[in-house]
């Protein structure tokens, strides 16, 4: 596939084919912004589809993912690339899509990376929050709730839907899970 060989030969990286129409592409932080903008003005991936976070707490990381698309081809690259949670920072993008400012807004507040440059109140969705970034792996959503909200009348026996599932599915609760159960 040409944009296969135009990645290999300008960055030097090691796109994956992941189907016909979707290619996999591993990068340093250093160079998301330079691919990003190469496939948008030299290739013609127009379309910024996406942008997901996930917390590798395990392993200390954050991975980014820039999802694009190129509506002549009908083709999508994938761009990954990993931070480090501490201190988390990335690059902004925002001056070569526009939407990518809503993204890492939201990054900012539920994970907590910051993106130098990045224009727009710091509060986005939550407001007067004090507490660690809610979308981080090791904030404890349950203990947070109880103690901030109040059980509503009514609800005391309310049943727990993890294990409504299991008993319907017959699947177990995977361990991470495990914690949030009310054993």
């Amino acid at each position: 596939m040409d944009i296969v060989n135009k990645l290999i030969e300008t960055f030097k990286l090691k796109p994956k084919q992941k189907t016909a129409n979707q290619i996999r592409v591993d990068v340093d932080k250093k160079l998301v912004s330079s691919v990003l903008l190469y496939l948008k003005k030299q290739q013609g991936f127009i379309h910024l589809n996406h942008i997901s976070c996930v917390d590798w707490i395990e392993e200390n990381q954050f991975e980014l993912v820039y999802i694009v698309w190129n509506p002549k081809t009908k083709l999508t690259v994938m761009v990954h690339t990993r931070i480090e949670r501490e201190n988390a920072e990335m690059e902004n993008i925002d001056t070569i899509w526009d939407q990518a400012n809503t993204y890492e807004r939201e990054f900012r507040e539920m994970y907590g990376i910051e993106f130098p440059g990045l224009v727009g109140r710091k509060e986005f969705i939550l407001e007067d929050w004090t507490e660690m970034p809610p979308m981080r792996r090791d904030f404890d959503t349950q203990k947070y709730a109880q103690e901030v909200f109040e059980i509503r009348p009514g609800r005391e026996n309310a049943q727990d839907v993890r294990e409504e599932l299991m008993k319907r599915t017959g699947e177990e609760l995977p361990d991470f899970a495990k914690k949030y159960s009310r054993d």
